[in-house]
């Protein structure tokens, strides 16, 4: 499989002078799926095209949406399709398709094949990252969905607790188009949970706001919307269908400002309420925090009385367990790099006396602790993963095991590679299908140390 445009960006020429393709229409077979939500064809001519709204073995009219005559690799979407896949279904979202919403990668394709589709992306990424097979990680080779998710084909689960309106000019809240900053309008997302879609966001007019977050917790009735309003604009008065509280994005430093109502959410998971504040991180699924945090305690076994670190700890999720697991005669240490992530993390896990968060990069924090062994690692790094260095002090603790939690297949392989390097392989690996309707995944994969002459 060619690889991904993200990765082929990085040598294309931003000053090339050669004449834009854009708006050419090249009749081509679809290959298979790459990474980032599109599928791979060639022009007759050589030159690799990237066509969303497609699938695998389609034979389909694509037109050029970014690219030139001496580009590595065209961009393209399906306008028309001339032979569809059996997998193909009518996009149930009237603002999906090309020119339209980016929102979503996989509209078009039914929800079972979704799956598949991810699963091979991540087993190319696997592969060709890693040199790792599926067998090697002791993965099944499939996406599981979450609990509740499978639907038929042609319905859309509704699932985004979070979600981020862009605002036209003329005050209309959507989203920006794929790879623009153009606005689509909608009137309904499919995809935004029910606590989302009752503020009845899309119903108003937002003149002076550049960008809106809404936030509907599954923990409790807490409804949240961060406004970002336009540079000299004044905050509207803030009347929607249900109680929410209403914060705003300061124009001159860029923090968040708490105008009425809490600044936080109550949010719930593994047996406990969990503060996060300022439209802080937390995910996005309503299942998604006890779907990984129970497959990260399944894979780690933790045990009374051990040391573990949470990397990249946000606002305590992981740390929460792993205290509650490890006992008195434990002890935790999480490290997050968001200052009001910690301040939340250290409110949440405050009844836990052996549970210390400390606020920094993970990358010079683990460093000073003066930590020099642990007995188990749980690490959430951001989309980019965590890098040679992080990897290559982690094993250097001798954890008897590690769960790495990933969202992005490609840093996740990246990883594993370096933590081969360093003597630890997967004992399993689960993929979780937490994006519906996207091209995004998580991963929770646990390491333990090769023994030695395997």
């Amino acid at each position: 499989m060619p690889e991904s445009p993200a990765d082929a960006e990085a040598d294309a020429s931003a000053a090339s002078a050669a004449p834009s393709l854009v708006g050419e229409e090249y009749e081509v077979e679809i290959g298979p799926v790459a990474h980032g939500g599109h599928c791979v064809a060639r022009t007759e001519a050589g030159q690799v095209l990237f066509v969303r709204h497609t699938l695998p073995g389609e034979r389909v009219v694509a037109r050029v949406t970014e690219g030139r005559e001496d580009s590595r690799f065209l961009r393209a979407d399906a306008v028309r399709v001339l032979d569809p896949a059996k997998d193909r279904v009518e996009a149930p979202c009237p603002f999906s398709g090309p020119g339209h919403c980016g929102g979503c990668d996989w509209q078009h394709v039914k929800p079972g094949a979704q799956r598949r589709l991810k699963a091979d992306v991540l087993a190319e990424q696997l592969q060709r990252l890693a040199g790792l097979t599926p067998e090697d990680v002791s993965w099944d080779g499939t996406v599981e969905p979450a609990p509740g998710d499978k639907v038929a084909p042609g319905e859309v689960p509704s699932w985004r607790t979070r979600v981020r309106y862009a605002v036209d000019a003329e005050g209309r809240p959507g989203f920006r188009r794929h790879r623009s900053h153009e606005v689509e309008p909608v009137d309904h997302c499919m995809i935004a949970a029910p606590g989302v879609d009752e503020l009845g966001i899309e119903s108003r007019s937002w003149p002076a706001i550049a960008e809106i977050d809404a936030i509907a917790a599954t923990g409790s009735a807490d409804r949240q919307v961060v406004l970002t309003p336009r540079p000299g604009g004044r905050l509207p008065l803030v009347e929607l269908d249900k109680p929410v509280s209403v914060l705003r994005v300061g124009e001159k430093d860029g923090a968040v400002h708490r105008v009425h109502g809490r600044d936080f959410v109550r949010e719930r998971a593994d047996g406990r309420t969990w503060r996060v504040g300022a439209g802080g991180f937390w995910q996005v699924h309503p299942r998604a925090a006890e779907v990984l945090v129970d497959a990260v305690m399944r894979g780690l076994t933790p045990r009374k009385g051990e040391m573990a670190l949470d990397l990249y700890c946000g606002v305590g999720l992981f740390a929460g367990a792993l205290a509650d697991r490890v006992g008195e005669q434990g002890a935790v240490l999480g490290i997050e790099s968001t200052k009001r992530a910690v301040e939340d993390a250290r409110h949440n896990l405050a009844d836990f006396p052996r549970v210390r968060v400390e606020h920094g990069k993970v990358e010079r924090v683990l460093p000073r602790t003066g930590i020099t062994d642990a007995d188990l690692v749980v690490l959430d790094p951001p989309r980019t993963g965590a890098g040679r260095a992080t990897v290559t002090h982690i094993a250097s603790l001798g954890p008897r095991r590690i769960a790495y939690v990933a969202c992005d297949p490609a840093a996740l392989a990246r990883d594993l590679k370096y933590f081969a390097t360093e003597g630890y392989r997967p004992r399993f690996l689960r993929a979780f299908d937490l994006f519906p309707m996207t091209h995004h995944m998580e991963c929770v994969a646990i390491l333990e140390p090769v023994k030695k002459g395997a």
